[in-house]
């Protein structure tokens, strides 16, 4: 009894010690505070609000001036290969190999003059696509219910696209995203990027609005 007794009187003295370092009413209102603390972000702003800013056009006019010149570069490199290669054909004694091939048959200088093209062009494209898709400033239009996507355009002038909010979903979590956040639009084949390297003019406020995963309707 006596050892029982002991061990009871113990247990009081920790919990008792305990609730004196971490009160029971400040975790109560401490868990209470985060799990309300989205409820209580007021989006229906009264003026426009700009969520998130990458000023960057440098770097942008930089990538699209590369991508031209490699556009032009095989873009000539393809002319070239079409209108100057000649049927030249393969003599019978060719020992190395590079002399068995006979470049100016029509399957090859088709296929140079084709694929030189296509490299250049596709350079071309997934430059100007990263470009248009690279959000300048997000802005969170009056009254909360409509967004602005600002993007680079490849000639440098901004490209303004509003909807609502309704049709934007963030794919990735601003917390866990090394690089870019995604951003798919509805409608949209590729996603909208935000460069982390960007600022968040109100992290409150796009979590809770842009920053939302939404399933969007049929």
């Amino acid at each position: 009894m006596n050892f029982i007794h002991t061990v009871t009187k113990f247990r009081t003295i920790c919990i008792s010690n305990l609730n004196k370092i971490i009160p029971r009413k400040q975790i109560h209102s401490t868990n209470a505070k985060s799990i309300s603390s989205s409820a209580e972000v007021n989006t229906n702003t009264i003026k426009d609000i700009i969520l998130f800013k990458y000023d960057n056009p440098r770097f942008f006019k930089v990538l699209n001036l590369f991508a031209i010149v490699q556009f032009g570069f095989w873009s000539y490199l393809s002319l070239t290969a079409y209108e100057t290669l000649r049927d030249a054909p393969v003599p019978k004694n060719a020992d190395k190999w590079w002399e068995k091939f006979n470049l100016g048959d029509n399957k090859f200088r088709y296929t140079l003059a084709a694929s030189s093209f296509l490299i250049g062009y596709g350079i071309l494209t997934v430059s100007w696509m990263y470009t248009l898709r690279s959000v300048r400033y997000l802005i969170l239009n009056k009254g909360g219910q409509k967004c602005s996507f600002v993007t680079y355009t490849p000639f440098g002038e901004n490209r303004i696209m509003t909807l609502g909010l309704e049709n934007t979903s963030c794919t990735s979590s601003r917390h866990h995203s090394p690089s870019y956040i995604p951003i798919k639009v509805k409608g949209h084949f590729f996603h909208y990027l935000l460069d982390t390297k960007g600022e968040f003019k109100n992290t409150k406020l796009f979590d809770n609005t842009v920053g939302l995963k939404r399933k969007f309707k049929a």
